[in-house]
């Protein structure tokens, strides 16, 4: 497993033993400083499998995600949607999202899918709605539930980077190039709240 970790080690001679001048063979008493870590800790490794993912009582995959979003000019303006492309070339472009695991809440999972897919974190608003879907390729149903994601943080590098490309876009650039009807519908829902609110 794979993991980012940037630390700041200072002095890393102190991590040697130092030895007392009347007996060579017995290290003497020393104080090893703890490394502080400068940033988190950020995974690269996406999370894979469903063994721990969550089912309703009909047996519908439970899967979350967010509509990543942010202003133009700081506080105000045109707001920009991010948008990723499919891990497939040539299928569209998506809002991130995923499964909901049994060891975390809702509002985890949304945020753990969109660092994951689409490297990027922030405010994780009201929840815009459920919606029900049939996946393409296993013709399952799926609950999609969608939060707003107000972006306070975009990393350059993130899980899902090396298959997945990303692009902030206008609102109607989003439901024209978003390629799921749900989620097109989702993002109607958010433009309809962004609206009220302004």
């Amino acid at each position: 497993m794979i993991s980012l970790f940037i630390s700041n080690f200072s002095n890393l001679s102190n991590l040697s033993p130092t030895f007392d001048n009347m007996n060579m063979n017995i290290p003497s008493k020393k104080i090893v400083p703890v490394p502080t870590p400068s940033e988190k800790v950020v995974s690269l490794v996406s999370r894979t499998g469903r063994d721990l993912q969550r089912y309703n009582t009909a047996g519908y995959r439970q899967v979350v995600g967010c509509v990543p979003y942010r202003y133009k000019k700081h506080g105000g303006g045109e707001i920009e949607v991010l948008l990723i492309s499919a891990q497939k070339k040539g299928k569209g472009m998506l809002l991130p999202k995923g499964g909901w695991e049994i060891d975390e809440s809702i509002e985890e999972a949304a945020l753990r899918e969109t660092i994951e897919e689409a490297g990027v974190t922030g405010q994780l608003e009201e929840s815009l709605g459920k919606w029900q879907y049939k996946s393409k390729r296993h013709t399952m149903i799926h609950d999609g539930h969608m939060f707003p994601l107000l972006v306070s943080q975009q990393f350059e590098i993130w899980p899902e980077s090396e298959f997945r490309q990303r692009k902030w876009v206008s609102l109607s650039e989003a439901i024209e190039l978003c390629q799921n009807s749900w989620m097109r519908e989702a993002l109607e829902a958010f433009i309809n709240r962004k609206c009220q609110t302004q």
